[in-house]
């Protein structure tokens, strides 16, 4: 079959031809028809991501697909299942083996590509929002990188759960695309963003993926009280937080890893999922995908991602 690869440390990852692999007692094997592409994958090409496997392995962090082969002690899935698994890693690749215990069952209204895009986006902005920030109807929610593949999602869900969005992100096409989604107030990462919050009542919540001198001016801008998420660091810079200024308006900053979860609370993640996978049945959400490609074009997706050319989902199709 064909996987895309780091074979070893400093290697570029690349289309490789292995074996298929054959599950073990507690796994299934997964027929994988889509594998959403994140800017966690070209972390791991780099080494730089806080959850890299060991080499060799294969990138692809959230599948969906069928149930090809069932491990001996496995009795709650059988073959033809479909399913969608955040798996981690492996997802770039025909075929996959996963622990039976990731997989959740796949309505069958929900597409293999909507499902690949869901996850962890929407995972993400879901358990962010809701379980560690707790934003209550009213409130605003500043988003930046409000166009990305989780900026879009936490405009979609903080409109859901009732809160007042203000998107930033960079240029008309991408601020569109995020007024799509839900968001009231719109800023261009061009326009000084923390005056633009402050006129707007400032910022009870901020969900920020850029990092930088934009998680600075985020700071500035948000309430007393308010709750900051620094979801990841796009912009290349790793915000330093003054702790002095933490007290004076009583703000939190709230740290967030959905990964992280799956070690010692799995149950909060498989229950967001199944509750997102029913907020798609219900037409509640709507991943916005602006590329589908082959698993022959990884490499031109990942390329995408990097340029910061897509907006919402990348999703490959093995």
């Amino acid at each position: 079959m064909l996987a895309y690869r780091i074979q070893s440390n400093g290697s570029a990852a690349q289309l490789c031809h292995v074996d298929i692999p054959v599950p073990k007692a507690d796994q299934v094997r997964i027929a994988i028809k889509a594998c959403g592409l994140n800017f966690a994958d070209l972390l791991m090409q780099k080494g730089t991501y806080q959850d890299t496997p060991q080499t060799p392995f294969t990138l692809g962090m959230e599948i969906a697909g069928v149930v090809d082969a069932v491990g001996a002690g496995v009795s709650h899935l059988k073959r033809g299942d479909r399913v969608a698994i955040y798996s981690g890693q492996d997802g770039l690749a025909e075929y996959g083996c996963f622990g039976a215990d990731r997989a959740i069952p796949l309505p069958t209204s929900t597409s293999f590509e909507a499902a690949a895009a869901i996850q962890i986006a929407y995972g993400t902005s879901h358990i962010a929002l809701d379980h560690r920030a707790r934003l209550q109807a009213g409130e605003t929610l500043l988003v930046t990188g409000a166009a990305g593949g989780v900026g879009l999602t936490a405009v979609e869900i903080g409109k859901l759960m009732g809160a007042t969005v203000i998107a930033q992100a960079r240029g008309e096409d991408k601020l569109a695309v995020a007024r799509a989604a839900g968001a009231d107030h719109l800023i261009d990462a061009s326009e000084d963003l923390r005056d633009r919050v402050r006129a707007l009542g400032g910022a009870d919540v901020v969900y920020d993926a850029i990092g930088g001198d934009v998680f600075k001016a985020a700071f500035r801008a948000t309430n007393p009280e308010g709750r900051l998420l620094p979801i990841g660091f796009a912009g290349g810079d790793v915000p330093q937080i003054p702790a002095n200024h933490l007290l004076v308006k009583n703000l939190t900053v709230i740290g967030f890893y959905i990964g992280g979860y799956l070690n010692f609370r799995p149950e909060i993640v498989r229950d967001s999922f199944e509750t997102l996978f029913r907020w798609h049945t219900e037409g509640r959400i709507k991943p916005h995908i602006s590329h589908v490609l082959p698993l022959q074009d990884v490499a031109d997706g990942m390329l995408l991602l990097k340029e910061r050319k897509s907006t919402g989902k990348i999703v490959v199709k093995p």
